[in-house]
């Protein structure tokens, strides 16, 4: 149910003004009962000025007055007409200043893991503007050299459903679209409840990439090495032991 404007204030007018019981002064401007018998007691809202809801278009004087003979009617907000179709003003998301300077490292984060995100979704997510974001992709940012890319999760900027929700989206986007996606673009637009589910990929070391197809006992090697054993006298080109035994025979003679 709508509240009305100002309702601590509404409500110590209401309790100054009419007889109406704690309960429904607390059910028409949404708080305890306990803090409305405060503030008739003086120990809540003490020094506010009470809000007259009939002078400010909230309630009628028909509406108190039904109120305070039945102690079981609910006081309604008066309708406004001009407020009718009114929508919340829509616009950046609010970054407080201790976190504005980490938002550029979030927003490189965006662009260099999700690049599928359109600007407007990175802008709604962080609570920046378009132009920024454009020169962080175009690596035109004045401080660009100096910039990390971090997760704006870490960084409290936007909650992980929220990213999530937004990946999803850019995913079903391209399905939609036709386009053909690569597996490191499949794993990038899954949500984290998914991508926790998921068997973890093996992964080669860079260090040993490419001796996967390296071997210490193969067969052919084996052989190699036999032959060459067998066949030392010939590696070598060792005389023949005949001249030798010619030499030795002269001697004695």
């Amino acid at each position: 149910m709508a509240k009305p404007l100002m309702a601590k204030a509404t409500a110590v007018w209401l309790v100054d003004n009419t007889t109406i019981s704690f309960k429904q002064i607390a059910d028409f401007v949404g708080m305890h009962e306990l803090e409305v018998q405060g503030i008739a007691d003086g120990d809540v809202a003490a020094g506010v000025k009470g809000f007259d809801p009939i002078a400010n278009n909230q309630l009628t004087q028909e509406e108190i007055d039904k109120a305070e003979k039945d102690p079981l009617h609910k006081l309604k907000l008066k309708f406004n007409p001009a407020a009718a179709g009114e929508e919340k003003r829509r616009g950046p998301r609010y970054t407080p200043l201790s976190k504005r300077q980490d938002r550029p490292n979030s927003i490189l984060w965006l662009v260099k893991f999700h690049p599928e995100l359109s600007d407007g979704q990175i802008a709604k997510l962080v609570g920046t503007t378009k132009p920024t974001i454009q020169s962080i992709r175009e690596r035109t940012h004045w401080n660009i050299a100096n910039m990390q890319p971090i997760d704006p999760v870490a960084l409290g900027l936007c909650k992980q459903s929220e990213l999530d929700a937004a990946v999803q989206k850019a995913a079903a986007k391209k399905a939609a679209e036709g386009g053909v996606m690569s597996d490191d673009e499949r794993r990038k637009l899954v949500s984290t409840e998914q991508s926790l589910e998921m068997d973890a990929a093996p992964k080669i070391p860079t260090a040993i990439e490419g001796l996967e197809t390296f071997s210490l006992s193969d067969d052919g090697d084996e052989e190699k090495v036999d032959e060459a054993v067998v066949d030392a006298d010939s590696f070598f080109n060792l005389p023949k032991g005949g001249a030798e035994e010619d030499d030795e025979d002269d001697l004695r003679n």
